[in-house]
Formats: structure tokens, C-alpha cells, sequence
């Protein structure tokens, strides 16, 4: 059960996922409303580059749901994007008016940040890979002005939705490769993820449109994307929403549904004041399924767990276009690490975890001198946080189970002033040489990357490790908001698979804590029965072991949440969803 569902494998991290970038707007949210993107454009209704110029993404440890990701040097990923002041709740979402249920104002905003890396090198303006219209298909100026942003877009898409393939991987491979301007990579990239965010809210929109809904995907997919323009989007023209989507059309050798794409999308035009929506009073999970894209079945779930909070979690968003980062503690101390920032064109502040710093404002950190020598890494607080919990201390012998690429691993042999030593298990070869190579880049010396299967038992190591770290494959929903793919790959099924991992991977691990250890379990979920119930089953079925209160190392603005372990809620506590659990082996 290497993999489940497009489930990460067992045997791998989970940590720093990433968070999209900031939406815009003042006013209170209603129920019903979009955010609304913010953003300066040129004339043309495209985004102007942000002073900064791009940066790219990074991802963190474990691949929420399934899928290993590219790596920057064997690095992870960070996560954010623009957020109002600390302690404040997320910014405020777009339009100044009272808003009807199914009403949405247009998307903007930076969508720099932390989605798919817009670090690569500019390029000349060309269209990516040089591709032309089809032969004697004649392309008018005004529907040639923002297509290569357009048609980049759509390849995103069609990858995601026709090969079932991760946005985040996609969206990297196709930033990295192309030669496109930031302005147009920044289009791309915003226009891919609201699509896919928003795919069964603009689906419900089009089969009102639409004769036959039920068309083949590439059509769908083209109009997919001119109806994320056309509903979401504020400042891009109507009319440079039809014309591109024409020309994909075209481009995509469907010059005879051509017409049927422009038609369907200038009546959405006309009639999009009239569109229907689900009624919350008569059918309240229907009403939220299609007002934030999520499944039934999910929304369902996501009421029966959190009530009132679950609308929230749905519709929370990252706001921020800031990445954390934290110094290599065995070269730097914090002070040193804010005097090398300090030296940065880089915005930075701290974070709300001791160590880290939301920086902003960067490109291309990844080939950051300081990065590449090991000064520093990147890594989302609550990753941190998940690693802080086990409280290392100099001489312990730590087993990170689940540890690819390997942050929280690395954290903890700095935290223990490289003494003592930290078995770092993966389950894939490939991803133990992540691992690898970030210990490198670091240097340390008491991090061991192993390829092994943590669900086998080991009988030679029962009762040897001071702390064992389980930071468990899970559905990923903790960061649903910023990988808009992840609510639709999990299934019912996927998730009853997932918790019966989860349960084989805690009875497998538990024995090598010794008398008086910790043992400490996480996830990047958002459900109870992969969290708090898997605590409690666990407890129920392991006598010799005791629930444990989280170090002050973790600060009490986090702590005062803690039950059964402490649950991260993205909508409440501005961080990536995430469960921490420890546990204390009873002496007796």
C-alpha cells in the first residue's frame, strides 16, 4: 500500500505546503461572495510585475495527498502570500455591497507568492515553445494580445483535469520551461489555479448556458477557463475572454466547435446576472458545494467536524505572498540570521514560531548564495512546530518516520546542536536522496537518511529511541485552500484507507519509544477521524502510553487550542492546517 489513491506514500514527510497568494478587497465577506483580486493593470486589462519581481515556489516536506514534487536542491517548497498585520484576521474580500448567494466578484491580486515558482529567468515575450496558430488560420491582434498567457494556462488545466496529474508539479514544470515575461507567467498561473479552485462553481454556471454540459473535455476545459474570466475575473475584458478562448479553440484543431465556444461564452456574458444558484435555505450543503467547489460528501464531513468553523475552512484562502524561512541554528543564531536579512532587498519580519521569519519581496531564493551554502532553510511554521514538539534535546536519538525531503528531520539535529542523531526514514529511494541532499546543503553530521517501510516492525530497535516522530500520510485537507486539486482527488474511500495506514504506522512505530520517550503524531488534515480519533484510538489501544502537553517552545497563542493534541486551523490560526499529538511512554 505504497500509495492509496494518489495518497502520498507511506514513509514520507509532510511539511511546508504551500499557500496561494493574496486576494484583495475591504469589505466584510458575505456568504455567497468571492474575493475579489486586486492588482495594477495595464490598459489592456493584464497585470502589471510587482516591484520584486518573481519568486518561486517552494513546497515543503510530505506531498499532501499523494505525488512527490520537483525540488529546488532537494528543498522544499514555501507556502503564503500577502497578509494584513499579525493577530489580525485574513484580509477582507473584495466589492463594497450587500451580495447575493452565486454572486462573485472578479479575482486579481498577486498570485506571485508562493504559487508555482515565477523565479525562472525572464524570457523575450515570445509565446512558450514558439507555437503559432494553426496554418492559414488567421489570428486577429486582439485575440493574440494575452493568448500565450491563456494557452499556457489551458495546458495547466487540461494536465490536471484530463491526465490527473498535480497543479503544483504541472505548473512548475511549465514556469520553469517557459520563456514567457513575469507579466504573462503571473497571469498564467492566477488564471490555472482560479479555474481549478473554482471548477464546479463555473461548471453549474456553464450547463445553464449550455445545450449539451456534457461536451467533450477539451471544449470544456477552454470554456472552463473563459468562464473563470468571465465570472471571477474584474479587470480582464469580456471580450479578450471569448476572443482567446476562440483561438484555443482553433489551436486545439477544434475549428468546428470554434463557434460553439464563442456563442456559449458571450450568452454567459449576457446572462450571467441571471444565473441560478443553489438555494442555502432549501439545500444548505448543495449551496456550498457549488459556492466553494468542494464535494458533498466533503462539505458534509467538514459541517459534521467543525460546524459553523467548516464554512471557514472552505472558503479560507491564503492571503499572503511572504514564505518562511528559518537559519541553519548550527551556523546562525537568530540575531545573525536578522542581520543577514538585513543585508536582503527582501521585507522580512518575524514569524509567530521562534526561528522564523515571513519574508517577502524575494526572487529566485532558491539560488540565494546564503540558501545554496546552507545558512538558512525553508519551512512553514507549522511544519516547524510538528518538530518542536518532540522537544530534542543534545545526545537524543530521534527516528523521523515519515521524513522526506527531510526539514523537520534537519530542525531537529539543529535543535540538538548536532549531537545525538536522527534516523530519517523514507519509503522511496528517490525521495530518501531529497533528504540527502539537504542534510549536504546544511552539513550536518547526525541526520541519517534510511529507505526503509515504517509500517514493518523492527524488533531490534523496540525501546531504543528517546523520541519518534510520525508525521503521518494523510488527505492533505489541511491545505486544501492552497493545492485546489486535493479536494477533488479525495474520495470517501481514499480517506478510510488513509486512517487505516495511519493506525498501522502508530502500532509499528510506538514500541521503539523507550520507557519515559515521546512520541509524537501529525498530520496536514483537517478531519477528526484522522486526528483527534486516531489519538484517542491510539491511546485506548496502548495502555503504556499517556497524553502529553506540548512544549512551551510551541507559543501559548497556538497551546491555549490544545485538547487532544492541537489542532492548526488555517482560518483561525493564519497557518497551514495541521494536527500535533504528543505522547509520553508511562516508566512502569
Amino acid at each position: 500500500m505504497a500509495d492509496m489513491n494518489n495518497n502520498k506514500p507511506r514513509g514520507s514527510g509532510g511539511e511546508n505546503r504551500e499557500r496561494k497568494p493574496s486576494f484583495g478587497g475591504n469589505s466584510e465577506r458575505k456568504f455567497g461572495s468571492k474575493p475579489s483580486f486586486g492588482g495594477e493593470r495595464s490598459a489592456s486589462g493584464e497585470r502589471k510585475p510587482y516591484a520584486g519581481g518573481s519568486k518561486p515556489a517552494f513546497r515543503g516536506e510530505k506531498p499532501s495527498f499523494g505525488g512527490d514534487r520537483p525540488r529546488f536542491d532537494g528543498e522544499k517548497r514555501a507556502e503564503r502570500g500577502d497578509k494584513p498585520a499579525y493577530g489580525e484576521r485574513k484580509p477582507v474580500f473584495g466589492g463594497n455591497g450587500e451580495r447575493k448567494f452565486g454572486d462573485k466578484p472578479g479575482f486579481g491580486g498577486n498570485r506571485a507568492g508562493n504559487r508555482p515558482g515565477f523565479g525562472s529567468p525572464r524570457g523575450n515575450g515570445r509565446p512558450m515553445g514558439d507555437r503559432k496558430p494553426i496554418q492559414g488560420k488567421t489570428v486577429k491582434p486582439h485575440q493574440q494580445e494575452g493568448l500565450p498567457a491563456r494557452r499556457l494556462a489551458l495546458e495547466v488545466i487540461r494536465e490536471v483535469t484530463e491526465k490527473g496529474k498535480f497543479i503544483h508539479l504541472v505548473m512548475d514544470e511549465k514556469l520553469r520551461n517557459c520563456t514567457l515575461p513575469l507579466i504573462d507567467r503571473r497571469l498564467a498561473a492566477r488564471l490555472a489555479y482560479d479555474t481549478i479552485e473554482n471548477q464546479l462553481y463555473l461548471d453549474h454556471a456553464l450547463a445553464q448556458i449550455m445545450a449539451k454540459p456534457d461536451c467533450d473535455i477539451k471544449l470544456k476545459n477552454v470554456l472552463r477557463l473563459g468562464a473563470c474570466q468571465i465570472l471571477l475575473e474584474d479587470r480582464i475584458p469580456e471580450s479578450a475572454a471569448c476572443n482567446t478562448a476562440v483561438a484555443l479553440c482553433k489551436e486545439l484543431e477544434m475549428e468546428g466547435l470554434a463557434g460553439v465556444c464563442n456563442g456559449v461564452l458571450r450568452n454567459l456574458v449576457r446572462q450571467k446576472e441571471e444565473l441560478q444558484w443553489p438555494d442555502p435555505a432549501e439545500n444548505p450543503v448543495r449551496a456550498l458545494s457549488v459556492r466553494h467547489s468542494v464535494p458533498e460528501w466533503l462539505v458534509e464531513k467538514l459541517l459534521a467536524d467543525w460546524g459553523d468553523e467548516a464554512i471557514a475552512l472552505m472558503s479560507v484562502h491564503s492571503h499572503d505572498s511572504y514564505i518562511t524561512v528559518r537559519p541553519n541554528l548550527l551556523k546562525l543564531d537568530d540575531a545573525a540570521f536578522e542581520a543577514f536579512l538585513n543585508e536582503k532587498v527582501w521585507e522580512h519580519e518575524p514569524g509567530k514560531v521562534a526561528h522564523a521569519w515571513r519574508i517577502r519581496n524575494m526572487a529566485e531564493i532558491a539560488h540565494d548564495a546564503g540558501f545554496v551554502g546552507g545558512k538558512f532553510s525553508i519551512q512553514s511554521e507549522s511544519s516547524m512546530m510538528a518538530a518542536m514538539a518532540v522537544e530534542p534535546k543534545k545526545g537524543m536519538q530521534i527516528l523521523d518516520c515519515c521524513a522526506a525531503p527531510g526539514g523537520k528531520s534537519c530542525l531537529m539535529a539543529e535543535l540538538m546542536g548536532g549531537s545525538g542523531r536522527v534516523q530519517a526514514w523514507e519509503l522511496h529511494e528517490h525521495r530518501t536522496d531529497l533528504i540527502a541532499a539537504q542534510v549536504k546543503r546544511l552539513g550536518l553530521e547526525n541526520v541519517r537518511p534510511m529507505t526503509r517501510d515504517a509500517s514493518v516492525s523492527r524488533p531490534d530497535l523496540e525501546g531504543m529511541m528517546d523520541a519518534v516522530l510520525l508525521d503521518a500520510p494523510c488527505s492533505g485537507l489541511g491545505v486544501m485552500a492552497d493545492k485546489p486539486d486535493v479536494k477533488y482527488r479525495v474520495t470517501p474511500e481514499s480517506v478510510e484507507e488513509i486512517v487505516h495506514t495511519q493506525r498501522q504506522l502508530l502500532d509499528a512505530v510506538a514500541p521503539y519509544v523507550k520507557k519515559g520517550g515521546t512520541l509524537v503524531y501529525s498530520t496536514c488534515s483537517v478531519l477528526k477521524e484522522e486526528n483527534v480519533r486516531q489519538a484517542e484510538a491510539f491511546l485506548a489501544r496502548h495502555p503504556e502510553f499517556e497524553l502529553a502537553k506540548l512544549p512551551q517552545s510551541i507559543p501559548e497563542a497556538f497551546r491555549q487550542h490544545e485538547d487532544v493534541g492541537l489542532q492548526l486551523l488555517p482560518s483561525r490560526d493564519g497557518v497551514e492546517g495541521f494536527y500535533i499529538c504528543r505522547f509520553k511512554r508511562k516508566r512502569i
